[in-house]
């Protein structure tokens, strides 16, 4: 085999994106578990309540069994798939909230230690209070920023 032919048609593939394609998978997976799961428990209250039925008629009821399976594929198939939807835009929010404030834990950590660091989220604090506050004159500036450094104890004696 010719590697420059294998490597020009591997080339010529369109890029996969993986993270849309997992998350769908994921999703998807999690739908059929939870349609089985939902089939699953119909079937069993159906056979359940068909007990003492079954025993005398032994076809009809494993007719009827089979019509409550379907019925449940039919009508928890858009339930299971919303439900699954949901749940995994859920997870996959808080996953991302926990990710943030564990990374702004670990840089807050690492500005107690660096003064370089510290000095540059001091200034963009002020600068995101700045742009969110009214225009103000350079004393409230000031004192609110004396303020901001006594009560984080950035004071120096």
């Amino acid at each position: 085999m010719n590697t420059t032919t294998a490597k020009s048609v591997l080339g010529q593939l369109p890029p996969v994106r993986l993270a849309q394609a997992a998350s769908s998978t994921t999703a998807m997976t999690l739908s059929t578990w939870v349609l089985t799961a939902g089939v699953a428990a119909l079937v069993v209250l159906a056979d359940h309540l068909l007990d003492n039925w079954a025993e005398t008629h032994l076809v009809a009821a494993w007719l009827a069994l089979w019509a409550v399976a379907v019925f449940g594929i039919v009508t928890l198939r858009g339930v299971s798939r919303w439900f699954a939807q949901f749940l995994m835009k859920g997870l996959n929010n808080w996953s991302a909230h926990v990710a943030r404030r564990r990374a702004d834990e670990r840089l807050w950590a690492m500005a107690q230690t660096d003064s370089r660091l510290m000095q540059d989220l001091q200034t963009a604090m002020d600068r995101a209070d700045t742009a969110e506050s009214t225009p103000m004159d350079l004393t409230t500036y000031m004192t609110r920023r004396a303020a901001r450094l006594v009560n984080n104890r950035l004071y120096y004696l």
